[in-house]
């Protein structure tokens, strides 16, 4: 079990390691808003990972139809909500926040916004299904034997997560504001492209069906 444990711990980091539209979001906002917004970003990617451990190991048969029957519509949704947060990092203020009249300087929406993001991508359940088959994980069994497994996931998520916002973080002594902003625009242009490479798949799918 200890052993299923550690291992449950590496999936939640190498599921999040990989560089899509959610690690560019939690770039930018750790460079342009420091830390403690980076590694909130970065949390609703890990309930979004921990909801796919969850489904991997119960219900991984009912997710799998139900992607293979709306995968179209899925990729291009997903495309959609991808390609207008990548606007809104594009043409927005990230340094307004910095300002003393925002009361609220670490938003819930950008979780939200991760969380969504996340979710737009249900086909990344099949990515912890494969992660859990090469780190050996037995996921039979009853739920007080599998409860500690997930909540490893959970916690090698958020792990990866917070030190990859904190280096960030610490990055953004190094820039000069209009850097900062010109790095800003860039990660935003690119979760576009993201969206829009979703939405153009979905859509070829559909042409030549």
């Amino acid at each position: 079990m200890v052993l299923d444990i550690l291992k449950g711990f590496l999936v939640g980091i190498c599921a999040s390691a990989p560089l899509g539209p959610i690690a560019i979001f939690v770039i930018q906002k750790s460079l342009s808003e420091g830390h403690k917004s980076g590694f909130i970003t970065g949390l609703g990617a890990t309930v979004v990972d921990t909801l796919f451990a969850v489904i991997a190991i119960f219900a991984l048969a009912l997710v799998e139809d139900f992607v293979n029957a709306h995968r179209v519509i899925i990729m291009i949704a997903g495309g959609f909500v991808v390609g207008m947060l990548g606007v809104y990092m594009t043409f927005s203020d990230p340094f307004r926040k910095m300002k003393e009249t925002d009361p609220h300087p670490y938003s819930v929406k950008d979780f939200l916004s991760a969380v969504a993001m996340g979710i737009s991508n249900p086909g990344a359940v099949f990515v912890i299904f494969a992660l859990f088959a090469f780190f050996g994980i037995e996921v039979q069994g009853n739920k007080f034997e599998i409860m500690p497994v997930i909540l490893a996931v959970a916690s090698g998520s958020a792990s990866y997560w917070f030190a990859f916002s904190w280096g960030l973080s610490h990055l953004r002594r190094s820039f000069k504001l209009s850097t900062l902003l010109w790095i800003n625009r860039i990660c935003g242009i690119l979760v576009m492209i993201l969206g829009l490479a979703l939405i153009a798949e979905g859509l070829l799918k559909i042409i030549f069906l």
